[in-house]
């Protein structure tokens, strides 16, 4: 019976500490289309505000282990940079159980846009959107 006591409030600390890191840490990214890991991420606060960086991408067979953003806008310090190290994710500002007001660049077609970031079910929703088009993606935590 002790136990199982403290087996569970072991279990109560650690989703106890799940939640109070809330976007903070490394998240796997997963492809919307074949399902596989595409990178993992670490998201860090700075002054207030998250922003997010690429730690380690999954590439297939064939493709550039370390490419760089050749597809950025030439006016974004990240132009031509390599993606791996590059922060993605800028700016994010705290809004009640969500992060918002921040950008997010997909590295592979150069595009900047605006995000939101919030926990849902221990999982990372990751929005980017454009007015009121939008991806939302699910991101786990590594």
């Amino acid at each position: 019976m002790a136990r199982s006591v403290v087996l569970a409030g072991c279990g109560l600390l650690l989703a106890g500490t799940t939640i109070a890191q809330g976007i903070f840490g490394r998240w796997v990214t997963i492809d919307d289309n074949s399902g596989k890991k595409r990178s993992i991420v670490e998201i860090t606060e700075r002054q207030g505000q998250a922003y997010g960086r690429i730690v380690q991408l999954f590439r297939e067979p064939g493709e550039e282990a370390d490419p760089i953003c050749d597809e950025c806008d030439a006016a974004d310090d990240r132009y031509n940079k390599k993606v791996i190290g590059m922060e993605f994710i800028r700016g994010m500002e705290m809004d009640g159980d969500e992060w918002d007001d921040g950008t997010i660049l997909d590295p592979e077609n150069g595009k900047v846009y605006d995000c939101k970031l919030w926990v849902e079910s221990g999982d990372l929703k990751v929005r980017g959107y454009v007015a009121f088009f939008f991806r939302t993606q699910t991101w786990v935590r590594e």
